[in-house]
């Protein structure tokens, strides 16, 4: 049945009404901006032979979305189709060889084909892909050299634990999840009466869940969950031919060693819970030869309801389990040495183990971390590169290790707080080895780093050599531009001095290129994507920077409406949209990534659009929450909140183009939490736009976003900068939307509605929109064109 309406609470200054209202849409030059045919994605393979173009539509629609679903175990699936029902599909796909300029419409494909699930062999030659029709999903291979597309398999294939298709080494052979023959039918809630109540127990030993969605929540939940991710396991060849690899069983993951030799299988066992997602169930872990034979079980994880607190502990036992990548057979894991609980003292937090096949050894142990373990980059023999980290200082270590001598010293490449953007020495840069599987790219001991290059003066990013010896760095390339922006994407040929970038400005459509830095920066352009939204093209554009009151640097986007004299500065309302980030030191907290020659792409997550409708936009204005030492950044959260406003509306109004009188504030998820604070707590807005937030903190108790303690730690906390606590305070106008189907962890679509019914009972000027069968990003064109048009409404009544 489609969707015909949607449905909107409404509390208006005198009186209360329901509103049974039809979808709208936004001011026509809202709409030529929102309604535009999106650019194809584009994935090349490493040597830079041939490209693919992926098209996808601009938005969903809600046919897309009033699918039969079924929400289970931290899943949602379509039970019909069996693969995810938050797909976003593939709806046309092209190839080009990278030398020539024509793009090859792939042939064969279905009709109204829905892609998903591509995987590119290792000899990079072909693309497994899945399509979803009607009944199911079925398994393609598309042919790069000759463009054809080919169906290997019915609608057969099980997608509802994630991508389904797995490449063995000998490039004609694919393992794939089946649906299980004579499938048991799924249990009707409504029709089968239970045999009992639903009991669970705590068994009296401390942990720290958060609130998770979809959980399995009765014995009916359990069944239809088992039913749907149970597959077999089968081999399919490239000619269409299925063989049997493993029987019946709940499989949760598929990894083949990188000589094809072994398969690593995990499978998620009982008992399940309701109060954690499948990642915390009982999972085991097997490792079988090609053959589908048993050579050994290399985990096994019990039910993991249990947690110490804090981002920093982890479970015991084995984790971080895979294949290393320059080795045939080797794998890897890591166990911890302080059982996992980050307030154990301990000198050491993790070892890392090496374990080679056919393990018939004893793991042998490679090296040792003082902080968490945060994972490691394989070289060859000798170089790899192992990095840790601990959350509550924000500080990460990058060491170079020699696999071939455990006993030896790591060095210490890098020991820098990750948020300190300024510092960050950039990404190493990887290649495709024998076996098709991504290591360091490493020539004549030197390894090459990729570099976002954020500065004071601004982004510049950049290539880097690094010695293995003297782990001294040597810069070969740096982008001058200060017009455009350009970001390096990988090195491509060392020699030859190639590199694949990206280059976009405010009003040119990102463009893919090789950059030759060693030939003066030759550039040589691979795609011709052209700039959607003409309309704004023109419009000022700059990176404006300030001072909170405490000296701590702030920045934004500013943008001025299409047509703005800067001679005349007629005072404009302002809108500003942010989202509040967490930071333990004011450096850092003061860095800017933004660059005011990104291309302006509006979208449905700011503000930008209104810069055509006689707005100042301050878009990704920084709202940075501080902790210093000991103090946790909540613990002045509001103070600090009020502080960045104060800030960002002092700037602008210097500049002359805004009415003070005349702000809003807006923002997502964690922004809509802000935005209610700020207009609780404080005069300085004349309305806000809050979409898909929490604003009680009590139904969040073990912690949300980046606090790690929980209620009954820190109540005066959790009370103070609840909104809705405060709800008596409130009394600037609120527009609150929120998606139907919210799958964020903490903002249920309970947390507006209790919030409205609260507002609206204390007699705050508050509207209500709950989207229809929206999760917590909305996708649905005609739910988008509406928020559009609500908030278009909105902002004109308060601001105009």
């Amino acid at each position: 049945m489609k969707i015909k309406f949607l449905f909107i609470l409404f509390l208006s200054y005198v009186a209360t009404a329901q509103e049974n209202l039809s979808y709208q849409k936004p001011p026509k030059e809202i709409l030529e901006l929102a309604d535009y045919e999106r650019a194809p994605s584009v994935n090349l393979d490493s040597k830079k032979e041939y490209m693919l173009l992926s098209y996808r539509s601009t938005f969903k629609t809600l046919d897309d979305l009033n699918q039969e679903e079924m929400r289970l175990g931290g899943l949602r699936i379509n039970p019909v189709t069996n693969i995810s029902s938050t797909v976003t599909y593939i709806t046309n796909l092209k190839v080009r060889k990278v030398a020539d300029k024509v793009e090859m419409q792939v042939k064969g494909l279905p009709e109204n084909p829905r892609i998903s699930n591509i995987g590119m062999s290792p000899d990079e030659k072909k693309i497994s892909f899945s399509n979803t029709t009607a009944k199911g999903v079925e398994l393609w291979v598309l042919d790069l050299a000759s463009a054809q597309a080919t169906k290997l398999t019915d609608a057969i294939v099980n997608a509802n634990m994630g991508n389904p298709f797995s490449w063995f080494a000998d490039n004609q052979t694919i393992l794939v999840r089946m649906l299980v023959k004579n499938r048991p039918p799924l249990i009707d809630q409504k029709k089968d009466l239970p045999s009992g109540p639903i009991v669970s127990t705590g068994d009296g030993n401390v942990s720290q869940n958060r609130t998770y969605q979809d959980l399995l929540k009765n014995p009916i939940d359990e069944q239809n969950f088992e039913t749907l991710i149970t597959s077999e396991l089968y081999k399919v060849t490239l000619d269409g031919k299925a063989e049997l690899f493993k029987k019946a069983d709940m499989y949760a993951g598929e990894s083949i060693s990188p000589d094809g030799n072994f398969v690593m299988v995990t499978t998620i066992q009982k008992p399940f819970s309701y109060i954690v997602p499948l990642s915390r169930f009982p999972q085991k872990s097997v490792v079988y030869d090609k053959s589908g034979k048993e050579v050994t079980v290399v985990n096994e994880v019990p039910l993991t309801e249990i947690m110490p607190k804090g981002f920093s502990s982890v479970r015991k036992g084995k984790r971080s389990m895979g294949w290393r990548n320059d080795k045939p057979a080797t794998l890897s894991f890591v166990e911890a040495l302080d059982e996992g609980n980050q307030a154990n003292k301990a000198d050491f937090r993790d070892e890392v183990f090496l374990w080679d096949a056919p393990f018939k050894s004893n793991p042998t142990s490679l090296v040792k971390t003082q902080q968490r373990f945060a994972g490691i980059t394989w070289g060859n023999e000798s170089v790899a590169i192992v990095m840790d980290q601990w959350y509550d200082t924000r500080n990460m270590k990058t060491y170079l290790i020699n696999p071939s001598n455990p006993n030896q010293q790591p060095k210490i490449i890098s020991d820098r707080n990750y948020q300190d953007i300024y510092s960050d020495p950039g990404s190493m840069e990887m290649k495709k080895n024998q076996w098709g599987k991504m290591v360091l790219n490493i020539e004549n001991n030197t390894v090459y780093l990729v570099g976002d290059g954020f500065t004071k003066e601004g982004q510049f990013p950049f290539i880097d050599e690094l010695n293995l010896t003297t782990l001294k760095t040597k810069r070969l390339y740096q982008s001058t531009y200060k017009d455009k922006k350009e970001d390096i994407l990988s090195v491509e040929d060392v020699k030859k001095g190639e590199a694949l970038v990206m280059i976009q400005s405010k009003n040119e459509y990102p463009n893919y290129y090789l950059r030759n830095f060693k030939s003066k920066g030759k550039l040589t352009q691979l795609t011709f994507f052209k700039n959607p939204f003409e309309s704004i093209k023109n419009v000022h554009k700059e990176v404006i920077k300030y001072q909170r009151k405490d000296g701590v640097e702030l920045s934004g986007t500013l943008y001025l409406p299409v047509g703005y004299d800067k001679i005349k500065k007629e005072k404009k309302p302002l809108l500003i949209w942010a989202y509040p980030a967490e930071f333990k030191d004011k450096n850092s907290a003061g860095q800017s990534d933004k660059n005011p020659n990104e291309f302006t792409f509006p979208n449905y997550g700011s503000f930008v659009y209104w810069v055509t409708r006689g707005y100042v936009v301050l878009d990704d204005a920084s709202f940075p929450i501080i902790g210093e030492g000991t103090t946790e950044p909540n613990d002045t959260f509001i103070e600090q909140l009020i502080a960045n406003a104060e800030a960002a509306i002092d700037a602008v109004d210097k500049l002359g183009y805004v009415n003070c009188s005349k702000v809003a504030v807006g923002g997502h998820s964690y922004g809509a939490f802000m935005t209610a604070n700020l207009l609780t707590h404080s005069n300085l807005f004349a309305c806000g736009i809050a979409r898909s937030g929490a604003y009680n903190r009590t139904l969040t108790p073990f912690g949300f976003q980046s606090e790690q303690r929980n209620y009954w730690d820190v109540p005066e906390v959790y009370n103070t900068m609840s909104p809705f606590m405060n709800s008596h305070k409130m009394k600037t106008p609120l527009l609150l939307t929120h998606g139907e189907a919210d799958n964020n962890p903490g903002t249920f679509t309970l947390q507006t509605e209790r919030y409205f019914q609260a507002l609206k009972n204390l007699g705050a000027p508050v509207r209500m929109v709950i989207l229809p069968k929206e999760s917590h990003g909305y996708v649905a064109k005609e739910n988008i064109l509406h928020l559009l048009w609500e908030q278009d409404q909105f902002l004109e009544k308060y601001l105009k």
